[in-house]
């Protein structure tokens, strides 16, 4: 845990919080932390800082917080990923919200399982505590936001244009094509396909609304290695 995150509800004065869950043992049992202690701590969705530990017993830690610090700027990046499988996707959840990604699509394609939109995985508050591992990692406190979209056509004729509004759309597919270029700052949509890739129909739907066909050479990926290396591309 490289920044403690806590929320409004954790408050019981203008500059200081108690904690009483999972962040307590970690205290207590992971950063051995003593009373006294200079912690970093960040408000979820606010800023970041200092915080000094007052109090820190078997029920409960009593922190003085001072939030000087703004959170570090996101990526101006969309990416729209075809839903992986809960095991895989808990990883990328972390990974997104770690390397800063502005906002998370979830899309359906025809190479993904049914079964994998019944996993609890995407029920919005395990997204946002797996959100919320990565944000304390990097020292960040923004969550992403998330949409899950589960029917890929209606997506595409419907959402995607919006998306790609003052964005340039990368689609990013095995094959010969251009390589995915390197940062630059600008605004950008990027979209990953499922294990397999996508299949020709999506293909050409997602090149018709907009999206730039871009690969990373010859080597085929992991999705989750391809999110870390394309975001990370991007990034630079």
């Amino acid at each position: 845990m490289n920044l403690l995150l806590f929320r409004d509800s954790d408050r019981i004065g203008a500059d200081r919080i108690r904690l009483t869950d999972h962040r307590l043992q970690h205290l207590r049992e992971v950063i051995d932390a003593s009373e006294g202690d200079s912690l970093r701590v960040g408000e979820i969705n606010g800023r970041m800082g200092e915080a000094e530990l007052l109090k820190l017993a078997p029920d409960e830690a009593l922190l003085d917080v001072a939030l000087v610090n703004e959170p570090p700027p996101k990526l101006p990046l969309t990416l729209v990923l075809a839903l992986p499988r809960p095991k895989m996707l808990r990883r990328i959840l972390r990974m997104v919200a770690e390397l800063g990604v502005e906002s998370l699509h979830l899309i359906n394609s025809y190479r993904v399982e049914k079964s994998y939109w019944q996993t609890p995985v995407l029920d919005p508050a395990v997204i946002e505590d797996y959100f919320l591992e990565g944000l304390s990692q990097s020292r960040d406190t923004v969550l992403p936001s998330v949409a899950l979209h589960k029917r890929f056509k209606p997506f595409v004729e419907d959402d995607l244009p919006g998306l790609l509004e003052g964005r340039a759309g990368l689609l990013a597919h095995p094959g010969h094509y251009p390589p995915c270029p390197r940062g630059g700052g600008n605004p950008r949509l990027l979209v990953i396909g499922p294990e397999g890739g996508f299949i020709p129909y999506e293909v050409e739907k997602l090149e018709s609304a907009g999206c730039e066909i871009v690969s990373l050479g010859p080597r085929i990926l992991r999705v989750e290695n391809a999110v870390a290396a394309l975001v990370s591309q991007l990034a630079v």
